[in-house]
C-alpha cells in the first residue's frame, strides 16, 4: 500500500459522523479494514472518512517504510505540524498551526501543555519510540472538549497494538547505517512477542528495542582542568597547537543517542464486552552533548560545539496504567483509565557565559570556567472515565470526567571548580548557586458531546468542558560562595498558590454531498492551564523595585512572577474531502483561523534574568492545509501534502523581548523591547509540504517497493520581532529520502537513505545575536545553532511470525 494512508490522510479529514450504532469506544477495537485506517479521535471507532474533525493518521506500514521512530519524524508527514528537533537530550518543541510565541532554543522541551500527547489513553509529553504501534493520530486545532491537559493547539495520539488472545505473534526488526560527518555506525534492534495465556481470555504482549544512534557533533574546545586550563589560550581568534596541547582537549560525536525502550501489556477479558488492560512502559535515553554548533566561535565548524564542558543528558520515563472497557446492555460503553507516570531528566551544561554576565568579577581570572547540573522529575497521576452511547438512533452522546495531578521537582547547582574564591574545606564541590523548586498542579474536568443525525447525510455535534485547576509552588536558593548554606533545603522556602476555572466548547457539522464529496465545519475553543514558574521565589525582604536592592547576587521570582494564568484559543475551520475519477485521485483541503488570547510567553525574572512564563497580548493563526494522492494504476502512486500558516501578533505587547543594550558595553543590563502587532510568531514555517512517489513491482511471491519523498520546510523566525531584536530568519530547505525493499508475507529486506544530498541547514537557535562578541575580553559562546541530521545510508530487515 506504500504511502497511501500516510499521505492521503495527512491532510484534513472530513466526513459525516459515524452512525450511533457503529463501534463505539475503545482503541482496542480500532483496526485497519480493507486498507482503511480506523481512528478513535472522536472517542468512537470510525473510519477516517467518517470522522468529521480535522484528523490525520499514519498507519503501521507507513511508520515502518518511512522510518518514523518518534514524534520528531511525524511532522514531515503532517501538515500544520512543526517539530524543532534539538537532538536526543529532550523530547523537542512541537508546534501545531504556529501556536508558539517563545524563542527557539537548542535544548528543546520536556514538557508542553499547549497540546496533548497520548500513549493509548494516557497523556504524557514524551517521545516514546514507535515500536508495535498501530497508528499515530494527530488532531489539529483546539481539542479542549474531549481531551484534558489543555489541548490549546491539538493532540497527538500513539495507538499501540493490543494483546491478541487467539494467536502467538512474533516480529523482529534490525537496522544498521552510516552517517556523514560521523566516525560511528548506528544500529537499532527491536522485537515484539504476543502470547495467548488462556485462549479468548488472557494474553500478554511485549515490544522492546534498543537504539544506538550515531552522533555527529564534536566538542573540540573542552578545558582539560576547569579553573586552571585557559579557555581561550591564544586569544579570541584562534588556538595554536602548542596552547591547545597545554589547555584543551577534544571529544567526538557527542550528540549520540542510546535508548532502551519497552512496552508491556497484559489483557484480561471475560468477553470482548468486558476487558482489563494493564500496561507498563519504560524508556531511557542517554546522550553526551547538544546537537548545536557555536556559529564559528574560535574557528569551530558546522558540526562543532565550542562548549568548555561536555553536556550529557539522561532522560527516563515510567508509565503504569490500567484500562477497563465494558459494554452495558447495548446502551453505552464505559472506558475507565487510571495511570501513574514519572519522567526524570538529568543534564549538565556550560554556564560560564551566564556567570560572566553577572559582572561580579569572574572575568578577572582567564581560566574561569563553570558548569551546571540539573535534575528534574515530573510525577503525574491521572484518571478518566467516559460513557459512550451505543443505543442507536439519530442521537448519540459522550459524557466523562477527568482528573490529573502533576508534581514537579527541580534541583539545580552551579559549580566554579578551582576558582580562588572557593573555600574547598567548607565547599568541596565549588558550589556557586544552588536552588530547588517544587510545585503541584491539580486539574479536574467534566465534559460531554452530543450528536444529532436527523438524516443520513447530515450531522450536528455540540460539546462543552468545565475545568478547574489549582497550582502551588515553593522553593529556595542559596549562594555558598558568599557564605550561605550549601543546601537550599537549609533555608526557609517561599511560595505561592493560584488557580482558575472555566468553560470551553465545540460546535461541528458535516454534510455528505455525494458518496465522494464531503464538507465539514468546526467552531471550537481550546485552553491551556496556567501554573507555577520554575524559579525559586524571592525572600520576603527583597523589594519589587530592583533599584532599591543593594544586596548580593540573587536569582529569584517576585510574587508577581511566581504564577502565570491560562490562555485560550478559538478556532473556526471549513474543510472538503473528495475522491475523484473512480477514486484514482483523493484530494483533501481545509481553511482555518485561530484567535489566541492571553498568550503564555517566555520572559525573564527581574532578579537574575532567569526564564519564566508570563501572559501577554493576543495573536492569530490562519491558513490552509491540504493533501492529495494520485493512483493512475494500482502499482504506482504520487502523493503530497502542503500547508500555509500565517501566525502573528494582533496587538502590541510592551517590554516582552529581552536583549542586551547595544548602546552599552558588554555585559550590560538587559533591556526589554516591545513586541508589535504584526510580528510573526517564532518556531514554525509559513510554508511546508511533502511530495513523494511509490512504485510496487509485483513478483509471484513478493513485492519490490521503491519510494522517493522530498520534504520542504519554509523559513522560520527565531523570536518575536526578530529583525529588530537580534533574532534570525532561518532559511528554507528541502531534504530527500528514498528506500528500496524486497517484501514477502514473512520478511522484508531493504536499503534506505535519508537527507540524500547531505543538506546542511539550521533548524533552531539558542539565545540571540545581542549575546555575541566579547565580554571583558572573553569570547561569548551563548549563541548556538541547531543543525539538521546529515546524510544517513543503511540497510534494514524485518521478520514476522
Amino acid at each position: 500500500m506504500g504511502l497511501l494512508s500516510a499521505t492521503m490522510l495527512a491532510g484534513c479529514t472530513l466526513a459525516t459522523q459515524a452512525q450511533a450504532q457503529d463501534a463505539a469506544t475503545t482503541d482496542t477495537e480500532a483496526q485497519s479494514l480493507d486498507g482503511t485506517i480506523v481512528v478513535t479521535g472522536t472517542r468512537r471507532s470510525t473510519t477516517i472518512q467518517d470522522t468529521p474533525i480535522n484528523i490525520s493518521a499514519i498507519g503501521a506500514e507507513e511508520l515502518a517504510s518511512q522510518r518514523i521512530e518518534d514524534v520528531r519524524d511525524i511532522a514531515d508527514f503532517t501538515p500544520g505540524m512543526t517539530v524543532l528537533d534539538t537532538g536526543p537530550g529532550s523530547t523537542g518543541n512541537i508546534i501545531l498551526r504556529g501556536l508558539s510565541a517563545s524563542d527557539t532554543g537548542d535544548f528543546g522541551s520536556n514538557y508542553n501543555n499547549s497540546l496533548g500527547v497520548y500513549l493509548g489513553e494516557v497523556p504524557l509529553y514524551y517521545d516514546f519510540k514507535l515500536i508495535d504501534i498501530d497508528r499515530v493520530e494527530t488532531l489539529l486545532g483546539p481539542q479542549g472538549t474531549l481531551y484534558g491537559l489543555g489541548t490549546l493547539a491539538g493532540a497527538i495520539r500513539y495507538i499501540p497494538n493490543r494483546p491478541n488472545t487467539d494467536t502467538i505473534e512474533m516480529a523482529g526488526h534490525a537496522r544498521g547505517y552510516a552517517m556523514s560527518h560521523s566516525d560511528d555506525f548506528g544500529y537499532q534492534v527491536d522485537g515484539m512477542i504476543n502470547l495467548p495465556i488462556v485462549r479468548d481470555h488472557i494474553a500478554f504482549r511485549s515490544a522492546t528495542g534498543y537504539y544506538s544512534e550515531a552522533g555527529f557533533m564534536d566538542y573540540p574546545l573542552l578545558v582539560q582542568e576547569p579553573g586552571i586550563s585557559l579557555t581561550q589560550p591564544s586569544g579570541t581568534e584562534t588556538v595554536t597547537a602548542e596552547d591547545y596541547a597545554d589547555n584543551l582537549t577534544f571529544a567526538k560525536d557527542l550528540n549520540y543517542e542510546k535508548t532502551f525502550t519497552s512496552r508491556n501489556q497484559l489483557l484480561f477479558q471475560t468477553t470482548e464486552d468486558l476487558q482489563l488492560i494493564l500496561t507498563y512502559a519504560y524508556q531511557r535515553t542517554k546522550t553526551g552533548g547538544a546537537q548545536s554548533n557555536s556559529a564559528g566561535v574560535l574557528e569551530t565548524g558546522k558540526y562543532e560545539n565550542a562548549s568548555r564542558f561536555v553536556e550529557p543528558a539522561t532522560r527516563q520515563a515510567h508509565l503504569a496504567s490500567a484500562e477497563v472497557n465494558a459494554s452495558v446492555g447495548g446502551i453505552f460503553d464505559i472506558v475507565a483509565t487510571g495511570a501513574y507516570t514519572k519522567v526524570k531528566t538529568e543534564a549538565e551544561g556550560d554556564v560560564t557565559d551566564l556567570l560572566l554576565d553577572l559582572d561580579y568579577g569572574y572575568e578577572l581570572y582567564p581560566a574561569f570556567a563553570a558548569w551546571n547540573e540539573s535534575e528534574t522529575s515530573r510525577k503525574q497521576v491521572n484518571a478518566e472515565v467516559r460513557f459512550v452511547s451505543t443505543h442507536g438512533g439519530p442521537f448519540s452522546w459522550v459524557l466523562g470526567g477527568f482528573y490529573n495531578r502533576n508534581k514537579y521537582q527541580s534541583d539545580y547547582a552551579e559549580h566554579t571548580p578551582n576558582h580562588p574564591w572557593v573555600d574547598t574545606e567548607s565547599n568541596p564541590e565549588a558550589l556557586e548557586y544552588v536552588s530547588f523548586v517544587t510545585s503541584k498542579v491539580i486539574e479536574k474536568a467534566v465534559f460531554g458531546e452530543a450528536t444529532l443525525q436527523p438524516v443520513d447525510f447530515w450531522q450536528v455535534t455540540a460539546g462543552a468542558r468545565y475545568f478547574d485547576y489549582t497550582s502551588e509552588i515553593a522553593g529556595a536558593a542559596t549562594l555558598p560562595l558568599l557564605g550561605q548554606p550549601l543546601s537550599p533545603y537549609d533555608r526557609t522556602a517561599s511560595g505561592g498558590k493560584g488557580g482558575q476555572d472555566g468553560w470551553v466548547w465545540k460546535f461541528n457539522s458535516s454534510i455528505d454531498l455525494t458518496d465522494d464529496l464531503m464538507v465539514y465545519g468546526t467552531y471550537s475553543k481550546g485552553y491551556r492551564i496556567g501554573g507555577p514558574n520554575r524559579v525559586a521565589p524571592c525572600d520576603a525582604d527583597i523589594p519589587e523595585d530592583p533599584t532599591q536592592y543593594d544586596g548580593p547576587q540573587v536569582i529569584c521570582a517576585l510574587p508577581s512572577e511566581i504564577q502565570y494564568g491560562p490562555d485560550t484559543t478559538k478556532n473556526i475551520e471549513i474543510g472538503v474531502r473528495s475522491q475523484l475519477f473512480d477514486r484514482k485521485l483523493t484530494l483533501n483541503f481545509n481553511v482555518f483561523k485561530v484567535d489566541w488570547k492571553g498568550l503564555q510567553v517566555a520572559s525573564a525574572t527581574t532578579y537574575g534574568v532567569t526564564g519564566i512564563t508570563v501572559n501577554a497580548g493576543a495573536a492569530e493563526s490562519k491558513g490552509f492545509e491540504g493533501s492529495f494522492q494520485l493512483r493512475p494504476v494500482p502499482q504506482f502512486s504520487i502523493q503530497g501534502t502542503y500547508s500555509y500558516t500565517d501566525a502573528k501578533l494582533t496587538e502590541d505587547v510592551s517590554g516582552i523581548i529581552a536583549v542586551n543594550d547595544p548602546a552599552g558595553s558588554y555585559p550590560s543590563s538587559p533591556i526589554k523591547l516591545d513586541a508589535l502587532k504584526g510580528d510573526r510568531l517564532p518556531g514554525s514555517p509559513k510554508n511546508s509540504g511533502t511530495l513523494g512517489a511509490t512504485y510496487i513491482y509485483q513478483l509471484p511471491d513478493a513485492d519490490i517497493t521503491a519510494n522517493w519523498t522530498a520534504v520542504y520546510r519554509g523559513n522560520v523566525v527565531t523570536r518575536l520581532g526578530y529583525d529588530r531584536a537580534y533574532g534570525d530568519k532561518l532559511p528554507s530547505f528541502v531534504t530527500h529520502r528514498a528506500s528500496l525493499s524486497y517484501d514477502t508475507d514473512k520478511f522484508s529486506v531493504g536499503l534506505f537513505a535519508d537527507n540524500i544530498f547531505d543538506k546542511y541547514a539550521v533548524v533552531s537557535v539558542a539565545n540571540d545575536r545581542s549575546r555575541t562578541g566579547l565580554n571583558d575580553g572573553t569570547l561569548l559562546r551563548y549563541y548556538r545553532q541547531v543543525v539538521l541530521t546529515p546524510r544517513t545510508v543503511g540497510i534494514e530487515a524485518r521478520v514476522k511470525y
